[in-house]
C-alpha cells in the first residue's frame, strides 16, 4: 500500500515533472554560458552544443530536458537522448540517484538500454549485446 502510493506521488506525477522541470533550469545555467554552438530545440530536446569534453561524460549527456555535447548530434543519438527526457519526466529529481545505482556501465545500466544502446553509440547495430 505504501509502496503503490509512493509510486503514485513520485513517478510520471506533477513532482517528478517539477523535478525534471528543476533539472533543466540547472542545465540551462550550466549549460548556456559553456555552449558555443547553436542552441537548438529537436522535438523534447534542447541542445547545447558546442561545450568542451569536460562540461560532461562521455559523447554528451541529458539532465532534464537539455542535453549537453560537443557536436555528437546525429539523428540516432539525440533519437535516444529524448528516451532520457521521458526517463526524467517519469522519475523528477530522483532519476540521477536511480542512474548512479543503475551503474556506469551503459551495456548494464537499465536506464542506457532502455533508451538504446545502438542509439546511443554504446554498441554497433546488430549486436547482441544487451539484448
Amino acid at each position: 500500500m505504501i509502496l503503490r502510493l509512493t509510486k503514485e506521488i513520485l513517478l510520471d506525477s506533477p513532482i517528478s515533472r517539477l523535478g525534471a522541470a528543476f533539472a533543466t533550469g540547472v542545465a540551462l545555467v550550466y549549460g548556456l554560458p559553456l555552449s558555443t554552438g547553436k542552441v537548438k530545440r529537436h522535438n523534447s530536446l534542447i541542445v547545447l552544443r558546442g561545450l568542451l569534453n569536460w562540461a560532461f561524460k562521455r559523447g554528451g549527456v541529458c539532465v532534464g530536458r537539455v542535453y549537453l555535447t560537443n557536436q555528437n548530434v546525429s539523428a540516432r543519438v539525440l533519437k535516444h537522448e529524448e528516451v532520457h527526457v521521458r526517463q526524467w519526466r517519469r522519475y523528477g529529481m530522483l532519476f540521477p540517484i536511480l542512474y548512479a545505482f543503475a551503474g556506469a556501465n551503459p551495456l548494464k545500466n537499465r536506464f542506457e538500454i532502455e533508451a538504446g544502446l545502438e542509439d546511443g553509440g554504446y554498441v554497433r547495430r546488430g549486436s547482441k549485446v544487451g539484448r
